[in-house]
């Protein structure tokens, strides 16, 4: 017996308020107490990080079901045509991110964001590079890609669960520029993940927007601080992430039940 729809429909809403608040709840929780306990937020951070890769690893190797949803993907015929979309679409989520970041940082400021860079300052080079590029892309995709999209697959659409984790992904750093920055690598990350019910491809693309990031000098990234930059940008990767979303929602198969070891090891 189904629920009439206007329940389904409540029902929904509250999972989509739920899901990421309790994920986000706990993982904040664990933050507060691993600061407390290291005294170094960086490093607490990173510590946090892959304490997250190892609990949600286990979970996906040893109780699948628990974040398996339906539709499962039809096999991949045309992988390497999809691997260079996806590239493609990385360049532009990076470049209309940081568009978009840089002209708010040189129109508004962003006190949150420069505390974050002092921050990191002070932890030292090293912790810092440790958590760009090793717990950050691993930590987040295990909290946002790993957890929080498969459990709000559960019960909604591909495009709800792909905004609503980008939103809390953006909003979890904390400031307007690190949200503009991270939020397109946030959409193409979730669509990625759907189409390959894995995280490492996730991993690799976030490791390496942070790579980027970091080795692309800000006198370039200056050049991109402009109203009409941004939006170009940002409305270029808008039609490619359209396009994108298109193939993975055509991709998978509707009747299908919710898979089991394969799809959901942490691989």
């Amino acid at each position: 017996m189904t629920s009439p729809p206007i329940t389904s429909r409540l029902l929904d809403i509250g999972w989509c308020a739920l899901v990421p608040f309790a994920v986000v709840a706990l993982y904040l929780g664990l933050g507060t107490f691993a600061v407390l306990l290291i005294g170094e937020p960086i490093v607490a951070t990173s510590v946090l990080g892959m304490l997250f890769v190892v609990l949600v690893g286990w979970v996906r190797i040893q109780r699948p079901r628990w974040l398996a949803h339906a539709p499962t993907p039809r096999p991949e015929s045309e992988i390497p045509r999809f691997g260079w979309t996806v590239l493609g679409c990385a360049v532009l989520a990076f470049l209309a991110g940081q568009s978009l970041a840089v002209w708010i940082h040189v129109t508004a400021g962003s006190a949150g964001f420069d505390a974050s860079n002092q921050t990191r300052h002070a932890a030292g080079a090293l912790a810092t590079l440790l958590l760009t590029l090793v717990a950050a892309p691993a930590g987040e995709e295990a909290l946002f890609r790993g957890l929080i999209h498969p459990l709000l697959r559960k019960r909604v659409h591909i495009l709800a669960s792909t905004l609503i984790t980008a939103v809390v992904f953006g909003l979890l750093h904390g400031n307007a520029v690190q949200f503009a920055a991270t939020l397109p690598l946030a959409v193409l990350l979730s669509l990625v993940y759907e189409r390959t019910r894995v995280l490492w491809p996730c991993v690799v693309l976030h490791l390496g927007f942070n790579l980027t990031a970091v080795l692309v000098p800000a006198q370039m990234l200056g050049a991109l601080a402009s109203p009409v930059s941004a939006v170009l940008l940002c409305l270029v990767f808008a039609g490619c992430a359209v396009g994108l979303y298109r193939r993975v929602a055509a991709g998978t198969e509707p009747g299908a039940a919710p898979g089991a070891g394969g799809e959901s090891a942490m691989r």
